[in-house]
């Protein structure tokens, strides 16, 4: 490759990652201030304030960045070339020589090297804190000593330790409760275990099919008991911010978590859902990325910059909402995760490869 190709090629990539984090802060900015307003329908309950409304926002803006990720990168693309099609910059590329197909590949590569620091992101950087937010909200809002786990949770109820496994299926629902009863030494007197409980409206427990183990001087008594009652355990609006949800994982613990579902067969889907999405997200950046390659090569290269823009986010929008009616459409079915993320992200991709076919 010859030095000038060498300048070319970074002078290519560095218009496509100005577009790109010009476009990712500006969306940044929107869904956050979405996101701020959902968070002040919170404010008030227990001892949640304004304050920390903004602090759970800051905390997740990583994970929201990872999320748009894709969307970034088709609008991002479509703006910086779009701004050299226009300066006719890229005419004289090729009158130098300098094929679309080049040019394409050097567009894709940028995107490549974004895609990889998006899986690390994903991995190390913004699980921690979306999983600190969520902490801090759900202890604010219980008002009590909370400790969230990859799945369910604990809680500290009178003198005793309980464990949720999971909440739901349905609103004020719990499952695979565990409640360990301490006395005034410390010491473990009882311990119950119950499959599933019913959340009332006044915070109390009705717990069903529960054993019971008591722990005497020398020996240990078991019973079973059909339904028992604890009062005043958390109410069900406070029951509804004390599960972490599936995309605030890492993809190392959604596959450890997923694995251990499976060997109980339990229904992992919604993970395994949250795992392929992130794995797959470089093939779908890159599918957009073509998208937004057409938008300058293809048909519509006579357009105007505002023109290809509105039209790159009419596309991303349905890009979007399509991906997401198919993975809920698949956990209501029962289709593979893998399938409902590969048919948006190949759709994008063989629309894009179509529209480019005549100018490559």
């Amino acid at each position: 490759m010859s030095r000038k190709g060498r300048i070319l090629d970074r002078y290519l990539g560095r218009w496509t990652l100005q577009g790109f984090f010009l476009v990712l802060s500006l969306l940044l900015v929107v869904f956050s201030f979405f996101e701020l307003l959902v968070q002040v329908n919170d404010i008030g309950k227990g001892n949640y304030r304004l304050a920390d409304a903004f602090r759970y926002v800051g905390l997740t803006l990583p994970r929201r960045a990872g999320d748009l990720l894709p969307m970034g990168a088709l609008l991002g693309g479509i703006v910086a070339l779009g701004l050299l099609a226009d300066r006719r910059e890229l005419t004289a590329m090729q009158a130098a020589g300098v094929s679309p197909r080049r040019i394409a590949a050097t567009v894709l590569t940028t995107g490549l090297f974004l895609t990889a620091g998006g899986i690390l992101w994903f991995e190390f950087v913004s699980p921690p804190l979306d999983q600190e937010a969520r902490f801090l909200k759900s202890r604010a809002i219980a008002g009590r000593e909370v400790w969230l786990q990859k799945q369910g949770f604990w809680l500290r109820h009178e003198r005793a330790y309980v464990r949720v496994g999971r909440t739901g299926p349905g609103e004020g629902r719990a499952a695979e409760i565990e409640r360990y009863e301490l006395d005034a030494s410390g010491r473990l007197v009882r311990f119950l275990y119950a499959s599933r409980a019913t959340i009332e409206p006044s915070g109390d427990w009705v717990l069903e099919e529960v054993r019971i183990k008591r722990f005497e001087e020398d020996r240990i008594e078991e019973e079973e008991e059909r339904e028992l009652r604890l009062a005043a355990v958390l109410l069900p609006r406070q029951l509804a911010v004390l599960e972490l949800p599936p995309d605030s994982l890492s993809l190392s613990d959604l596959r450890r978590l997923i694995a251990g579902l499976e060997a109980r067969r339990e229904n992992a889907k919604p993970y395994a859902l949250a795992f392929w999405q992130k794995l797959c997200q470089p093939l779908t950046t890159g599918a957009l990325m073509l998208l937004a390659l057409s938008f300058v090569f293809g048909p519509t290269r006579t357009r105007t910059a505002a023109q290809r823009i509105f039209a790159g986010m009419l596309t991303g929008v349905s890009f979007s909402l399509f991906s997401q009616i198919l993975g809920h459409l698949g956990l209501l079915f029962g289709w593979p995760p893998l399938v409902t993320i590969l048919v948006p992200a190949l759709l994008a991709g063989g629309i894009a490869l179509r529209r480019l076919k005549k100018t490559f």
